[in-house]
């Protein structure tokens, strides 16, 4: 397998978005075989390298990937987080997967929403 990112390898784990994974790096939270790392852009071997998380190993994550159907219903947010402390679609799933919503559906409308864990399916 070649060399990636780090920050993508952790998002590609389920850690954070590749941005809040950044943060992460620079605020000295991940190490790299041992190495505490600071710099963005620094690759690693997901084959060879062993990263830690606020020092717990990180395993990217294989394509066993989550893929939810939902019928989404009034009142709720189609986003992760909500800034104004709403309901999310997140809120009526139970998933430990990190999983985010294909498409957007208004607040005050109800029907079909895909949650996934599978980044390339977003595009």
């Amino acid at each position: 397998m070649e060399e990636i990112r780090l920050q993508k390898y952790l998002a590609s784990s389920g850690i954070a978005s590749r941005r809040k994974c950044e943060e992460y790096i620079q605020n000295g939270l991940v190490k790299v075989n041992g190495k505490v790392i600071t710099e963005l852009g620094t690759k690693v071997n997901p084959e060879k390298d062993i990263v830690l998380f606020k020092d717990k190993e990180v395993k990217m994550q294989t394509d066993n990937h989550v893929y939810i159907l939902l019928n989404k219903p009034i009142g709720y947010v189609t986003t992760v987080k909500d800034q104004f402390k709403r309901d999310t679609v997140l809120d009526l799933v139970k998933v430990t997967k990190r999983i985010v919503p294909v498409g957007r559906l208004d607040m005050y409308t109800s029907g079909a929403l895909i949650l996934t864990d599978d980044r390339r399916f977003c595009i």
